[in-house]
């Protein structure tokens, strides 16, 4: 409801506040808590990222140049040295674990986006993106001898192109690890680099009923039983059935394997692709990798329309409570998005917010705006003069 609430008021009415505080009890969140409670600190962050500020600093004075707005926002009046404490001392995993709970909601809300190649399964991309950091300032976050990063391990939906599933970790932690984490949807189809070929995992997602489109590596050994008839017109080169070879990759994976090569004829690159679907045809698989791309524009629309390369604090602690809260900026952005029917880009939609976030307007006439004049009719068009003019 509208009742002449600020935007960025409006936008925090998509917070489900009361999950927000089961999990503040359960972590003790506020126990010595003072001047700002979690869901305050949450607030000021979401504006930060909503107005695109660099720095607390900055954020600070902002807020206090509207001190007579932020009551009904539920934000207190706000010191620099308090909002860099509760960075310091506000355990990440309160707003890592609700996080997750808004991708639960806002996948829910989204389930039923089309398959864009028509299969009537899931498609879901897996990959990571890796945020540097200077490793004098962040010596947590190992990666190399010179360098440090975090790495944001992703699992996207590629049709309604919305995070399942997201993991933050050192840069130093390899990709393959993600799929520890991942509960397997049965009759899902899972793309990934060959930065994600292990065959002991990949057999568990065999197992657990799930479809997994990989790349093979150049060396990885397989022994040919059957090569099925292609047509090379659609830059499939060969399709076949296989068997993993060597000492220990048979047990591993104890079952057969589909190779299909594909030539993109546009980058001028091969492509073989491992998979455990037999029955979709070659040129199929070939398009699924394909949706892999989601992903990567996903990262890229992180970066460049949120605060998650430049960061407030130096610790683990406030690094990984600024990257969860700019996801669930995300997650709100996406909510909104789809409640109001919006077909705007999620990034102008940003744009639009950033400048007025303290204006008394409806949001949804910011995007299906109101005229304030109806229409004029034929007969409202013929011009009425005063009687005293037409010498009446």
């Amino acid at each position: 409801m509208y009742d002449e609430k600020t935007v960025f008021a409006q936008i925090l009415e998509f917070v489900p506040w009361r999950r927000l505080q089961t999990i503040v009890k359960k972590y003790r969140g506020d126990f010595h808590a003072i001047n700002l409670k979690t869901h305050q600190l949450f607030r000021v962050l979401v504006f930060a990222q909503l107005a695109q500020k660099r720095s607390l600093r900055a954020t600070v004075a902002c807020l206090d140049a509207m001190k007579h707005k932020l009551f009904r926002m539920g934000i207190p009046g706000v010191s620099l040295n308090g909002l860099s404490s509760a960075m310091q001392q506000r355990d990440w995993k309160i707003f890592a674990e609700f996080g997750q709970i808004l991708m639960a909601e806002v996948t829910r809300l989204y389930a039923k986006t089309p398959s864009r190649l028509g299969l009537d399964a899931k498609v879901f991309a897996l990959d990571s993106t890796t945020i540097d950091l200077c490793l004098s300032v962040f010596p947590w976050a190992e990666f190399r001898s010179t360098k440090a990063a975090v790495k944001v391990h992703t699992l996207l939906d590629t049709d309604a192109e919305i995070p399942d599933f997201i993991l933050i970790s050192t840069g130093k932690t390899h990709d393959v690890h993600f799929l520890d984490e991942i509960t397997f949807v049965k009759n899902a189809f899972y793309v990934m680099d060959l930065a994600y070929l292990d065959f002991a995992r990949l057999y568990k997602m065999n197992e657990a009923g799930a479809f997994f489109i990989v790349r093979a590596k150049k060396n990885t050994k397989l022994n040919r039983i059957y090569s099925r008839t292609v047509d090379k017109t659609t830059g499939i080169r060969c399709d076949q059935i296989v068997r993993p070879t060597g000492v220990s990759t048979p047990k591993k994976y104890p079952a057969k394997f589909r190779r299909v090569k594909f030539y993109d004829a546009e980058k001028r690159r091969r492509f073989v692709f491992l998979t455990n679907n037999f029955s979709l045809p070659a040129e199929t698989i070939a398009a699924l990798y394909k949706r892999r791309w989601e992903i990567e524009l996903f990262f890229k629309w992180i970066k460049q329309n949120l605060r998650v390369q430049t960061f407030f604090g130096r610790t683990e602690n406030a690094v990984k409570t600024q990257l969860w809260v700019a996801i669930s900026m995300y997650l709100l952005i996406a909510k909104l998005r789809h409640i109001h029917q919006l077909n705007i880009p999620m990034s102008e939609m940003l744009q639009i917010f950033s400048t007025i976030p303290f204006e008394n307007i409806p949001i949804f006439t910011l995007f299906h705006p109101v005229p304030t004049n109806p229409p004029l009719t034929d007969g409202d068009k013929q011009l009425v003069l005063p009687g005293f003019l037409l010498g009446q």
